[in-house]
């Protein structure tokens, strides 16, 4: 089942329809109870609870109650707790209560040899970057990797954007965050920053509200995406599987085309065909694919790949202008992007699915402003300019259609930042949109795939492209095994 995050007004909702449960203090307790067992277990993995040293920096109101209630808890199983309050005379008063009886201690600072902090400086709530108050604290650390202190976050890490996942300067960086209920927006659009995300069930709906008019984001798990490949049936032939038609690259440039001919080869099992001047080299590196030099000799395909490395001249443009013109679903990227920049209409006019897949530099070119802080917003706003789905390239790729709905997806690292990397993920994706897939649930599940196989690939080492590509068939089996064996 995928994943849905919530914007801060939906968690805030979803916390007053529990009634009770909030203004008895019941879902802090919940939560605060979460923060410990979250700890303990992270301490017991390096030694145990007992003698070990444990740091607070606790702001103003519930995320501080929070996190005042959790070192309270942490102080009776021994630990030795000490906080420092960045406001005291607005300190939650029950929290604070509760951790001078269980003998923590007020400090002024930070002390040395710290085993792990808790971040409970602000919550959803919080705006802009860390005032130099609790920034001075920070940045007193070590950081995790470098022998610091583990950092565990209450709900977010203080200084990112709850809603759009804006990492401030200065900001915690967390090792572990830990929210509750569901969810939020930032710790998907901010996941590098976040560590790894803990959910705790403290009784809140955990479908939440509805959120109005901001888009609403959630993410296909590995399960999702097994489920959703494509695989062959007991009466499927090549034709029924779906074919592609991919037109890329040159005879002078073959790369683009080998990479994303490739890939859709490597995605599903049914026919890839493809078109342009780079057909010898195609077939030499994938002789199953049936290939043609011009768009007449094509041969009838269920969607189309046309932009990866293909120019921008006048030939390139009437190419791209009657491949978009045909009812078929198709993903437009690269050479493709900068040509339909200069002639929208041959996209916003189009009632068959679209599926553009920018970077940042083309998403500028398309929507004549920069992403900017709030990319969510930016990939929405333009899917629904142009009434076409959107797949805005990135650690974090987004999604979106023209809906609203936005599905994301963090590829847990860097590797797939590489020259060709996005022909690959072309090549893939419109593989599944020929097999019958939505574009957006197409792109999302490529872009996790093209996660998977990055990794796969890379073990800790850089990548090309060609090594990315490589990997896809195994991403694949690997994600549809475990889900098999789950």
């Amino acid at each position: 089942m995928s994943i849905r995050y919530l914007t801060a007004d939906a968690v805030r909702q979803a916390e007053q329809a529990t009634g009770d449960l909030l203004t008895g203090g019941t879902l802090m307790r919940r939560a605060a109870a979460g923060v410990a067992q979250v700890v303990i277990r992270e301490l017991g993995a390096t030694g145990g609870c007992y003698g070990r040293r444990v740091g607070g920096v606790v702001g103003a109101g519930d995320n501080g109650g929070d996190a005042l209630y959790a070192l309270a808890v942490l102080a009776r199983r021994g630990v030795a707790c000490s906080a420092v309050l960045l406001n005291p005379d607005k300190a939650h008063p029950g929290g604070l209560a509760a951790f001078c009886r269980a003998g923590g201690r007020i400090a002024e600072t930070l002390p040395g040899g710290l085993d792990l902090v808790i971040d409970g400086v602000v919550g959803i709530g919080g705006r802009g970057p860390l005032r130099s108050a609790a920034a001075e604290q920070f940045a007193r650390l070590e950081p995790a990797d470098a022998g610091g202190p583990a950092i565990v976050a209450v709900d977010l890490p203080s200084g990112v954007d709850a809603d759009t996942g804006e990492v401030h300067d200065p900001a915690v960086h967390a090792t572990i965050t830990v929210t509750f209920g569901v969810p939020r927006n930032a710790h998907l659009l901010a996941a590098p920053q976040c560590g790894r995300v803990e959910v705790i069930d403290i009784g809140i709906d955990r479908s939440g509200p509805a959120d109005g008019p901001a888009p609403r984001l959630s993410a296909l798990t590995d399960d999702d995406v097994a489920r959703l490949w494509p695989v062959p049936g007991l009466h499927d032939d090549k034709y029924s599987q779906g074919v592609i038609g991919v037109i890329a690259g040159s005879a002078r440039y073959p790369g683009a085309a080998i990479l994303a001919t490739g890939a859709a080869v490597s995605a599903t099992s049914g026919m890839t065909r493809y078109v342009g001047t780079a057909a010898d080299e195609v077939v030499s590196h994938f002789p199953e694919v049936v290939a043609a030099r011009s768009l007449d000799d094509a041969g009838r395909v269920q969607a189309w790949v046309v932009g990866p490395g293909m120019g921008t001249d006048d030939d390139a443009l009437d190419v791209l202008r009657t491949v978009l013109a045909t009812d078929l679903p198709v993903l437009v990227d690269a050479d493709g992007l900068t040509l339909v920049a200069a002639h929208p209409e041959l996209v916003s006019e189009r009632p068959a699915p679209t599926l553009l897949t920018p970077h940042a530099g083309e998403y500028a070119r398309l929507a004549g402003k920069d992403v900017g802080a709030d990319r969510l917003q930016a990939v929405a706003d333009l899917a629904a300019k142009w009434q076409a789905t959107v797949l805005l390239k990135g650690r974090i790729t987004l999604v979106a259609d023209p809906s609203g709905d936005v599905l994301g997806n963090d590829a847990g690292s860097s590797w797939a930042a590489t020259a060709g990397a996005g022909d690959v993920l072309s090549g893939v994706a419109g593989a599944l949109m020929a097999s019958g897939l939505a574009p957006s649930l197409a792109g999302a599940a490529a872009a996790r795939i093209h996660g998977h196989a990055a990794d796969l690939a890379a073990r800790g080492a850089p990548i090309g492209a060609s090594a990315l590509l490589g990997a896809v068939r195994s991403a694949v089996r690997a994600v549809r095994e475990a889900s098999a064996t789950g």
